[in-house]
């Protein structure tokens, strides 16, 4: 890779937790996902051009369906940018990789400049809590391994901390030790990125940075002991990797979204 390629800052986009249905009106509590997503991918546009990766952390579906994923990929394809995506709890990752067959869509390793960035699958069928097998903690192993020289973002979906909601914590990585045992050995990793916990959160751990990000569409209410809807408006996440491992990120939102939050729903 020529050496003014690999000292240009890289930016990358985050969308997670989108939610869509099989049907474009489908609701996640009261809220029509589609909608949401639509208004988001607009103010990335407004916001950024030249975008070189869009990541797309994990609950890309509520329901699994083909339709979905296909939908997704037609919304964010205007962006003009190479796509990585990894699955969530609710996903269904052989229907994704049918999806993006063809594609590298699901490709877990990219260089991109000065960094590698990683997708882990942290799903558990038929679970909501996260796990990394042991084919996905070799996969990182072998992948930090083979570019010592690199900076490295390393991306799922369940979160590995606390992130100060009691009713999230069964329901994050539940071998989060095994990971930070991996990460713990190699000193080139700057930051860990993941989504469905639906607000934003940024802190360090061992010089790491640890970055959650809005959901595309409804919002969990941060520090909430149980189950509650936030008022946060939906959003998503930039970064900008530069070639010396800094890190510059941010939050941005829509506004101007009002729905009534359907309290039928008891559940994530």
């Amino acid at each position: 890779m020529p050496s003014s390629t690999r000292s240009a800052a890289a930016l990358l986009v985050q969308l997670t937790d989108s939610h869509l249905f099989a049907e474009a009106d489908g609701k996640l509590l009261g809220l029509a996902t589609q909608d949401s997503l639509l208004r988001v991918i607009e103010r990335v546009r407004e916001e950024h051009s030249g975008i070189d990766l869009l990541l797309a952390t994990g609950d890309l579906s509520q329901d699994g369906s083909a339709a979905s994923y296909q939908r997704f990929h037609q919304l964010t394809e205007g962006l003009a940018a190479a796509a990585r995506w990894t699955p969530g709890n609710h996903d269904e990752a052989e229907v994704m990789h049918a999806v993006c067959a063809g594609s590298e869509r699901m490709q877990p390793v990219l260089d991109l400049g000065a960094w590698r960035v990683i997708l882990l699958d942290s799903a558990v069928p038929g679970a909501v809590l996260g796990h990394f097998d042991e084919t996905q903690l070799q996969l990182l192993e072998r992948a930090l391994s083979e570019a010592p020289e690199r900076h490295h973002l390393i991306c799922f979906h369940h979160h590995p901390v606390s992130i100060g909601c009691d009713w999230m914590d069964p329901i994050g990585l539940r071998n989060a030790d095994a990971l930070f045992a991996v990460i713990d050995r190699h000193p080139q990793v700057r930051a860990l990125l993941w989504g469905h916990v639906h607000q934003d959160f940024d802190e360090q751990r061992n010089g790491v940075r640890l970055l959650a990000s809005p959901s595309t569409c409804v919002q969990f209410a941060p520090g909430s002991e149980e189950f509650q809807v936030g008022s946060e408006a939906p959003g998503y996440r930039w970064l900008r990797l530069h070639a010396d491992g800094r890190i510059d990120t941010g939050v941005s939102r829509v506004t101007g979204i009002d729905f009534e939050i359907d309290y039928s729903v008891t559940g994530y």
